[in-house]
């Protein structure tokens, strides 16, 4: 694998709740009611302790700390690991995918 290839895209389900956030709703002017909420990131730890770190208030994102309920690996593993450059561009690709098709979606 390589120090190179250490990178992981990660997606957090985030509660419904975060759809009362008035910047996450101005984002997200498609979505279906009923989809999942989700957060798409970027690392170079483990999703597991990014994921951690995020609850903990660790260089978190706001919706993650306060909304975010559990990794869903199934959508992002079979990325993982990848280059630094790769993990950037599969973030905003996975998030505008995930827009598209209806999900309310934050990216870092």
């Amino acid at each position: 694998m390589g120090r190179r290839n250490h990178y992981h895209v990660y997606v957090i389900e985030l509660s419904k709740d975060v759809l009362y956030e008035a910047r996450f709703k101005k984002a997200n002017p498609n979505y279906i009611a009923g989809k999942p909420c989700l957060y798409v990131g970027m690392t170079g730890l483990d999703p597991d302790v990014r994921f951690d770190k995020h609850k903990a208030g660790i260089q978190s994102n706001r919706y993650v700390q306060a909304f975010g309920l559990r990794l869903l690996p199934e959508l992002y593993e079979l990325y993982n690991p990848t280059s630094y450059d790769d993990a950037c561009a599969l973030e905003v690709e996975l998030a505008i995918d995930f827009r598209e098709a209806g999900y309310g979606v934050w990216q870092a």
